[in-house]
């Protein structure tokens, strides 16, 4: 079923932490309604609406390493391609500063 995917284990950490947001998310919700507020965002938002703006942000923060990985190693003379690693913290703190400052 899964076979399209190249199931790395960065790829597949990304997602769990993706449905354990969610998860989290919706408990929280459930417990402690949010309110509209604004950040540096030039909307007001909740924090589902940060989490999707979030999301979504890291996502294509991590497709953008992904796809200059190739190109860092030629112009830093490295002798093999950054860490997938690095993409992934890159793209979870992006998560988080919008998360708490968005």
């Amino acid at each position: 079923m899964f076979d399209w995917m190249a199931w790395t284990t960065p790829v597949a950490i990304f997602f769990a932490c993706i449905v354990l947001m969610l998860a989290g998310m919706t408990i929280w919700e459930v417990r402690s309604p949010t309110v509209e507020r604004r950040g540096f965002l030039p909307i007001a938002t909740t924090r589902g609406d940060r989490l999707f703006i979030g999301l979504l942000s890291a996502a294509w923060l991590n497709l953008g390493f992904v796809a200059v990985s190739e190109k860092l190693m030629e112009w830093m003379s490295l002798d093999e391609e950054p860490s997938i690693w690095i993409g992934f913290a890159l793209s979870m703190a992006l998560l988080a500063l919008v998360m708490r400052k968005g």
